[in-house]
């Protein structure tokens, strides 16, 4: 099987993850507001509750640090990408620019 169609599978893989910890990340948060404002909206102590907020904030920190590995990931198969030779563009979920945009105006590069 050629190169490119077997490193795209595995693309298709890693795009699908990080969208999922992304995901995982908005609803883990949303979650934490919707416990706070229950909380104020019951009127009840910020005791209440506080342990379980706790462990939702570990949680959160734990899906950042996911986060940060699956793009460290992202960045070594790109590296392997091209060891195997291949020099073709997998194609994503959606497309990202290749250079952050320069910034316009007063800002000039300095050295």
């Amino acid at each position: 099987m050629d190169k490119a169609f077997v490193a795209q599978r595995v693309a298709n893989k890693l795009f699908a993850t990080e969208k999922a910890i992304d995901k995982a990340m908005v609803e883990a948060a949303e979650l934490l507001a919707g416990a706070v404002e229950a909380r104020a909206e019951l009127k009840v102590s910020a005791i209440t509750g506080d342990a379980a907020q706790a462990k939702l904030v570990e949680a959160i920190a734990a899906l950042g640090e996911a986060r940060t590995a699956i793009v460290g990931m992202h960045h070594e198969m790109s590296e392997v990408k091209l060891r195997l030779g291949i020099r073709t563009k997998l194609i994503g979920v959606e497309d990202k620019p290749d250079d952050p945009p320069k910034p316009k105006g007063l800002l000039r590069d300095v050295g």
